[in-house]
């Protein structure tokens, strides 16, 4: 399985967890992608809270699905080759664990070694207001390297309803790994047939 892709997928406990659902059910269209799964505990309640799906139907969504305290997984190290790492949505918690590089569970971890591996690290952190010390924290993630990609609605898609918000989102976070999204709208083009 060498020729296979593989993608990180870390959901953490901000509000937002649809977004990696989503994100994990696009993956589903590209077989010759793996997505390994990470949920934090306060991934788990935010899906509970938050969706109509239950834990077992996300981890089913996944290829790979990794306990948070298995620092032993296959993740946690940089001989483990991955296309990189999107954790989405990105809690404050979990950001300033990126952020000062404390790698205490594998979801922390496999960000780090994300980075020091120079792959792609996107974070979707989804908080509002944000303040000093979460800018902070979200420069020295950048800083790092990682790609800072908040859910940020478009407009100009003109979207109509929730899901086609979600989607676009999920889109961006896409093609940062150039993972062609159907129905994903660029300013000034038609959306992927």
């Amino acid at each position: 399985m060498e020729n296979k892709k593989r993608l990180v997928v870390g959901i953490s406990g901000a509000s937002g967890a649809i977004l990696g659902i989503e994100l994990l059910k696009k993956m589903q269209l590209f077989p010759e992608w793996e997505t390994h799964l990470l949920l934090s505990s306060g991934a788990r309640r935010t899906i509970q809270l938050e969706t109509s799906y239950s834990i077992e139907q996300v981890e089913a969504l996944a290829t790979m699905v990794h306990r948070l305290g298995d620092v032993g997984a296959s993740i946690a190290s940089g001989t483990f080759k991955t296309a990189g790492m999107v954790i989405v949505p990105c809690s404050m918690k979990t950001l300033a664990g990126v952020a000062s590089g404390f790698s205490e569970n594998l979801l922390l971890r496999a960000a780090d070694v994300t980075l020091k591996e120079r792959r792609t690290l996107v974070l979707v952190p989804r908080e509002t207001p944000l303040n000093r010390i979460h800018l902070r924290n979200l420069v020295t993630a950048s800083d790092a390297g990682a790609v800072i990609l908040p859910p940020v609605v478009a407009y100009y898609n003109k979207p109509s309803t929730v899901q086609e918000m979600t989607d676009h989102i999920v889109g961006k976070i896409l093609d940062v790994f150039e993972i062609p999204m159907h129905g994903f709208c660029r300013w000034g083009e038609q959306p992927l047939k």
